[in-house]
C-alpha cells in the first residue's frame, strides 16, 4: 500500500499540473474571444490583467479616439468604457489568426450592442501570451444589415 502511495502522490500532482499549465495555453483566437467577453461584461480587472509590459492601445474614432500606453492610461480608458457601456452583448465574425514564433495577431469584427451599436474592427497582438498592442477601429460599416 505504501508504495501504490507513493506513486499515486507523484502521478496526481503530474496530472494537475498539466491541467494548470494548459489553462495557460489557450489559443491567440481563444484569447481574444475570452478578453472580448470580457470587455463586455465591463470586467476592467480581467482585461488589463491580459496585458504585457508597456501595452499600447490605439483606440480609432468614437469619444474615447485616441492613442494610449502604459497600463495606467489603458485602464483609465477601460474604466470609461465599462462605465459608459455597462452589460453589452457581443457578436464575433471573421477572425483571422496569423503566428510564427514570434507572437500572434488576431483580427475580428466585433459589434457590441447595449445602450448604443458599437462596431469594432479589433486587432490584437500577442507576444508570449500577453496582448503588447492593439487597434480598436470604430468601424460604422460593420454596424449595417449584411456587414460587409
Amino acid at each position: 500500500m505504501k508504495t501504490l502511495r507513493k506513486l499515486y502522490v507523484p502521478v496526481v500532482a503530474l496530472a494537475l499540473a498539466g491541467t494548470a499549465a494548459s489553462a495557460y495555453a489557450a489559443s491567440p483566437a481563444q484569447m481574444a474571444r475570452n478578453r472580448i467577453a470580457d470587455i463586455a461584461a465591463g470586467k476592467v480587472s480581467a482585461v488589463m490583467a491580459q496585458y504585457g509590459a508597456d501595452p499600447v492601445l490605439e483606440w480609432v474614432g468614437g469619444p474615447l479616439n485616441g492613442r494610449y500606453v502604459g497600463a495606467d492610461k489603458i485602464r483609465a480608458v477601460w474604466a470609461k468604457f465599462a462605465k459608459a457601456n455597462p452589460m453589452l452583448k457581443d457578436s464575433i465574425s471573421h477572425v483571422s489568426v496569423a503566428a510564427n514564433p514570434a507572437g500572434a495577431t488576431v483580427s475580428a469584427d466585433v459589434r457590441f450592442v447595449g445602450k448604443a451599436k458599437i462596431p469594432v474592427r479589433y486587432v490584437l497582438t500577442y507576444r508570449m501570451g500577453k496582448l503588447v498592442d492593439e487597434i480598436w477601429q470604430i468601424d460604422p460599416k460593420l454596424g449595417k444589415a449584411g456587414g460587409y
